[in-house]
């Protein structure tokens, strides 16, 4: 079921949250970030604690800070947005370094910020002590449609290949002297997308074909794992029961 590799965003260790059960660490992580999200954006000082949980998993996992602010680059286009609203949204204006801006719109900027890096972190410390094939053990363990689970398979055993196949086109184009540098390249770039397409459903129907001689008949075989342990279940659930706890205090203080 798994890509048969590491993906670059896991980092190998044997810390103890390496060795939580897959499903025991998805169901927390989605715990967290509904509670997270559940926080009333005044409560600044709960997003400060739930920081906080973050480097405690991070410091028990292993994982560098350095390690996981790299990967944090990718929520860049919602730190843009987020920028963009104090102009955009209507509202009470105030003044902020000499500049006006809207009140509602920081206040949305803010939530966006704080919730958005809260929940790319607590995803980014998932894929990093979880490898590829163990999470999606853990999506069938949780009982998520099967079909789901194998489009999920085929796509990461398979993003690596189209992705060769992509970097090969882009040499051979190379070696003939050919530089995208203008409009006027656009349409060798089209029929590479359309060369690339063709390629990648043809490989689709022969990979489909070579399944079906092995006895595949739409669904792959359940793999059976011991199941968790009632202390890894209160392990999993210290981060989002914490969580809920000052999300709790956050609604009422």
């Amino acid at each position: 079921m798994g890509a048969g590799h590491a993906h670059r965003l896991y980092r190998h260790g044997h810390s103890p949250v390496h060795r939580m059960p897959p499903h025991c660490k998805l169901a927390a992580v989605l715990g967290f970030v509904v509670v997270v999200v559940s926080t009333p954006r005044e409560a600044v000082w709960a997003f400060a604690a739930y920081a906080v949980l973050l480097g405690a998993v991070a410091t028990a996992a292993r994982v560098p800070p350095g390690f996981l602010l790299r990967r944090l680059v990718i929520e860049v286009p919602f730190v843009a947005f987020a920028f963009l609203m104090p102009f955009v949204v209507p509202g009470e204006q105030t003044r902020l370094l000499g500049v006006s801006v809207s009140v509602p719109g920081l206040w949305g900027a803010w939530n966006v910020l704080a919730k958005g890096t809260l929940g790319v972190a607590a995803s980014v410390l998932l894929a990093a002590t979880t490898d590829l094939r163990a999470l999606l053990l853990g999506l069938q363990r949780l009982r998520l449609p099967p079909l789901l689970v194998q489009i999920a398979s085929f796509m990461i055993r398979y993003g690596d290949v189209i992705t060769d196949e992509m970097r090969r086109m882009s040499i051979a184009r190379r070696s003939r002297g050919f530089e995208a540098r203008g409009v006027r390249h656009w349409g060798v770039l089209a029929k590479t997308a359309g060369a690339l397409f063709i390629r990648s459903y043809e490989r689709g129907e022969r990979v489909h074909l070579a399944m079906v001689s092995r006895g595949y008949a739409g669904s792959m075989p359940l793999i059976e794992e011991a199941p968790a342990s009632r202390a890894q279940w209160s392990s999993a659930a210290a981060l989002p029961l914490t969580a809920l706890a000052i999300c709790l205090l956050g609604w009422t203080l």
